[in-house]
């Protein structure tokens, strides 16, 4: 009975679910068979292997963090929108860790450039930067500034690496009001440098 209602998107859905309760490096095709009542081998119609799993709950992941982001942000600028996406992405991060875990995970450069998640995601970050009025190559630069930030923020948070009294929320609206400065005063690469 449970085998009749299997599909990619049941399994996807509920490796996700098992990464947000057990962790993202525990969720095994044995464990997802048993979740399900049916053999190891019955997952192999729909995914071809654990990376192929792994994609697809990235992808899950990232589309659902995505979404979050982008209703926080709509109608937003500047500091405000810095600070609504930066928000978002912590509470994803702390409420859904399997599922954070998965979109940490590096992706097939096929399947990044085909992807509308992927896609939706450069759009919506490149989008709230470029209201501080950067453009290539600080545009990539400030996103990786974000993305170490708020990633190394976040997995400190999760570990429990912060033992000092500071409130850590107040912690956080610290850095994300010193990346909002960074940004309005980013170093931007002067084009006459390079000449003599």
């Amino acid at each position: 009975m449970a085998r009749a209602g299997l599909t990619p998107d049941r399994i996807v859905v509920a490796a996700a679910d098992l990464a947000d309760e057990a962790g993202f490096e525990n969720v095994s095709l044995s464990a997802l068979a048993r979740h399900f009542g049916v053999r190891d081998a019955s997952l192999y119609a729909h995914v071809r292997n654990l990376q192929d799993l792994r994609t697809r709950m990235a992808l899950l992941a990232g589309a659902e963090m995505i979404d979050r982001i982008a209703a926080a942000v709509a109608g937003r600028a500047g500091k405000d929108a810095l600070a609504a996406f930066a928000g978002a992405y912590r509470e994803f991060a702390l409420e859904r860790p399997g599922r954070y875990a998965a979109t940490q995970i590096r992706i097939d450069q096929s399947l990044v450039t085909g992807s509308p998640v992927l896609r939706r995601t450069a759009e919506i970050t490149y989008g709230m930067l470029r209201a501080y009025g950067l453009e290539e190559p600080d545009l990539t630069d400030a996103v990786r500034l974000l993305r170490s930030t708020f990633h190394g923020y976040c997995a400190l948070e999760a570990a429990g690496g912060f033992g000092a009294p500071r409130d850590v929320r107040a912690s956080w609206d610290k850095a994300v009001d010193a990346l909002h400065i960074t940004l309005e005063h980013w170093p931007r690469e002067d084009k006459d440098d390079h000449h003599d």
